[in-house]
């Protein structure tokens, strides 16, 4: 029983085709049960995109840890709500990232920034990876949500 339990543990779960990012939102997803957060997943990836795999893994890591710390921060559980969508449009990759907050984000020439000690890297480096693909990003508050959005 112990053994199945800690399989269990280490197998990711098959969330799209790509290895990576299975291992990734796997681990977020767990990070969220933990704190009693309802993370909602829609990933269809392609078979390729533009980002290497550690790209993909710290734009994906970045935002699904902002989502995952700022809704943590929710005192009413049943508002600790963090939606993935992953896509493949015209043969672009496009992410959608949206969470609840308990604290309205302050942004400062489109980017979030937290003054938060250790905090703030992130959102850049999201941005600087976005970019140097010829992509798109925008980072948003409508109805509640924090939206984080990228197509490239």
């Amino acid at each position: 029983m112990t053994v199945q339990s800690d399989l269990d543990a280490i197998t990711p779960v098959r969330f799209c085709e790509n290895e990576t990012v299975n291992l990734i939102l796997s681990s977020f997803a767990s990070k969220a049960k933990q704190s009693q957060i309802q993370l909602t997943v829609n990933a269809k990836l392609p078979a390729s995109h533009p980002f290497s795999d550690t790209e993909l893994c710290s734009l994906l890591s970045n935002a699904l840890e902002n989502a995952i710390h700022a809704s943590e921060q929710i005192p009413d559980i049943s508002m600790r709500i963090v939606d993935l969508r992953m896509f493949s449009k015209n043969n672009k990759l496009c992410i959608d990232i949206r969470n609840r907050y308990q604290n309205e984000p302050v942004f400062n020439h489109g980017l979030p920034v937290s003054n938060e000690e250790g905090h703030g890297f992130g959102t850049k480096s999201m941005a600087h990876i976005v970019e140097k693909h010829g992509g798109v990003f925008g980072f948003s508050v409508k109805d509640g949500w924090f939206i984080f959005q990228a197509t490239t």
